[in-house]
């Protein structure tokens, strides 16, 4: 598949995102599950990265919408993207709109890193499903650990993982960019404490990155990396 078409408007992608999108939607109500254990966690005074674990959030999705859905893939196309890296998979949404970007471009592949096995697979079924698993790859595990060996150079990567691992990950992948890749962090706006330090690395101008702050879904950091 080659250069001018979008295939998120074409099958099988189409109708696996609506059906992606739609299941996310029950979300909504399993955060309602969460309440006792985020009180109980509260009262004994555990940071919310404790409280709110990998195992307890397996069965949610955590989506990014779709239109930060077609935000990764335009950005995907716009670069000639060929290497993603994707922090923080679930199951897979945002990857296959990163797949699909790499895809239309003509060659290359998504690896991204998913911590709970049942989501990586399911992830890893969704790309298939869409056609996709040719131009990706979910690796299961420690996204420190799993993204220690990608191909170089790394023209995209996207963060959407566990919020105290975003510069942990991102100063693993800094070696592999090259002027002009661009990083994006989700939920910028949701987190704003605990990823108070990465807006301020990223806008800091000291780590060879310029950015800025989007208003879209819950907040995206736009980096474009400028060389040491």
């Amino acid at each position: 598949m080659t250069g001018a078409r979008n295939s998120l408007q074409a099958e099988p992608l189409r109708s696996l995102l609506e059906r992606l999108h739609a299941d996310a939607r029950g979300d909504r109500l399993k955060f309602l599950t969460l309440a006792p254990r985020l009180l109980a966690g509260w009262i004994r005074r555990k940071s919310f990265a404790e409280i709110i674990t990998p195992a307890a959030m397996k069965e949610f999705y955590i989506p990014v919408s779709r239109e930060c859905g077609e935000f990764l893939y335009l950005t995907a196309r716009a670069l000639g993207a060929r290497h993603v890296v994707e922090f923080g998979t679930s199951f897979g949404i945002s990857t296959v709109y990163l797949a699909a970007g790499v895809r239309d471009n003509g060659a290359g592949r998504v690896i991204g890193s998913e911590l709970e096995a049942s989501k990586q697979a399911v992830a890893t079924a969704n790309l298939e499903e869409a056609g996709l698993g040719p131009w990706s790859e979910v690796r299961l595990g420690d996204a420190l650990e799993t993204l220690r060996e990608v191909p170089e150079p790394v023209d995209l990567v996207f963060l959407d993982g566990w919020k105290d691992l975003y510069l942990p990950v991102l100063e693993l992948l800094t070696p592999r960019l090259h002027p002009g890749s661009v990083v994006i962090a989700d939920n910028i706006h949701t987190f704003r404490k605990a990823l108070r330090p990465y807006v301020e690395h990223m806008q800091s101008g000291a780590h060879g990155f310029v950015s800025t702050t989007l208003d879209l879904g819950e907040g995206f950091e736009y980096s474009v990396f400028q060389g040491r």
